[in-house]
């Protein structure tokens, strides 16, 4: 069911170490998160000596010492739970592509954001339908939804709610703010001062908000989807590396193909797409919690778990795994927010796929989301032009698949 393209799966067999000066992929030969934009791992130059080989890589779950946790005493998810698991995400699949066209990668990001109970931050121009997605998917589901405009004045207190006195009674009442919803759009969340995203982002974590020194719960479930626009830099707020980290996704937004922009133009002369037109609601709040719970229960087999940690730890330790010619691109590595997002979010594609057990093409079939905002490079890497899936890709490429 999943809209990911999952690569081939890689040898067993680590690839050779590359040469310090093997040659960079560029953004220009390349299309951004794109599965071809890699490194060439075997070019070697002759006139240089080869790199020394590379250390072992860690593998927390018989070397290090640490008590590996027991498997869920719940047990796994059952084949009778993932059919009705297949039977709601159908439902939800189905109604939400009356509305929209195309945009089945976004399709598939929100729903595993979803299920895995995380956040998810979308970049994209203007005008490529991801309040429509948003509001769309909150109608699918039955849930409320509240979009939030972001702006420079905009305060903390706008989102979160405040007290105000009431006359009558002599006393101060809460008004709670739009935060308190099951789907919450932030609209361009780099547009408002970073007192305010401070404060949202905080809900976003505790998933609950302090009012008059009253602690109010937010609602289950619980889901941001926060945009913002890459074009346009005046007056924004870039948000901290710290605050990005929050978000379980990051999703690039594109432009649909001239098939689905012809598609467009047709349901919006049949009326389908009016903003007063609503699709009804088909799936219940209880349904999503039962998918959540489902996907947490989904097995993931220690093999795999140590294919995430090795992973992150290539993030942070790059230049004896990818040359020192490529990891001086690399600012910060992954924390392990990003390892936790690999264990969640692949559960989660696993249940849209039709399992109870996750593969390790779905950790790759991931890569992009869970680390383009996590793998920080230097502004040398900006000025030549090397994304971060360019490097991701080569982490990728120095970890044995297991």
């Amino acid at each position: 069911m999943t809209d990911f393209p999952v690569p081939g799966a890689a040898s067993s067999a680590p690839p050779p170490p590359p040469a310090p000066a093997a040659p960079i992929a560029s953004a220009s030969t390349a299309a951004p998160g794109s599965a071809d934009a890699h490194w060439d791992t075997d070019a070697v130059d002759a006139t240089r000596p080869s790199a020394p080989p590379r250390p072992p890589l860690p593998t927390p779950s018989t070397d290090s010492g640490v008590p590996v946790a027991s498997a869920d005493r719940r047990g796994n998810a059952t084949p009778e739970e993932l059919a009705r698991a297949q039977r709601i995400l159908k439902v939800i699949s189905d109604s939400y592509s009356t509305k929209m066209v195309g945009q089945d990668r976004l399709r598939s990001s929100l729903l595993i954001s979803l299920i895995a109970g995380g956040h998810i931050l979308l970049e994209s121009v203007p005008g490529l339908a991801k309040t429509t997605a948003a509001s769309t998917l909150a109608d699918t589901v039955k849930a409320s939804f509240k979009r939030i405009q972001c702006t420079p004045d905009l305060l903390p207190s706008d989102i979160t709610g405040s007290q105000i006195y009431d006359a009558a009674t002599g006393t101060f009442r809460t008004v709670l703010g739009p935060v308190h919803a099951n789907f919450v759009l932030l609209d361009e969340i780099n547009r408002s001062s970073a007192k305010t995203q401070s404060a949202m982002l905080e809900a976003m974590q505790e998933r609950q908000t302090t009012i008059g020194g009253e602690i109010h719960a937010l609602p289950k479930p619980f889901l941001v989807i926060a945009t913002q626009n890459p074009i346009e830099q005046e007056g924004t707020y870039e948000l901290p590396e710290a605050q990005m980290d929050r978000f379980l996704l990051k999703e690039i937004v594109e432009y649909p193909s001239p098939a689905e922009e012809f598609e467009i133009l047709g349901r919006i002369d049949s009326g389908v797409l009016n903003p007063d037109r609503h699709v009804p609601g088909v799936i219940s709040l209880e349904d999503v919690q039962d998918l959540q719970d489902i996907a947490s229960r989904v097995y993931i087999d220690p093999a795999i778990r140590n294919y995430i940690v090795q992973l992150a730890y290539v993030t942070r330790n790059p230049a004896p795994y990818i040359g020192e010619e490529r990891a001086r691109f690399i600012k910060y590595g992954a924390s392990p927010r990003a390892s936790i997002a690999f264990l969640q979010a692949s559960r989660a594609l696993a249940l849209l796929n039709g399992r109870t057990h996750v593969l390790p093409e779905d950790i790759r079939a991931l890569r992009h989301l869970v680390l383009r905002h996590r793998v920080l490079l230097t502004f040398e890497a900006d000025a030549e032009g090397i994304r971060s899936e360019e490097i991701i890709d080569q982490i990728f490429a120095s970890v044995p698949t297991p």
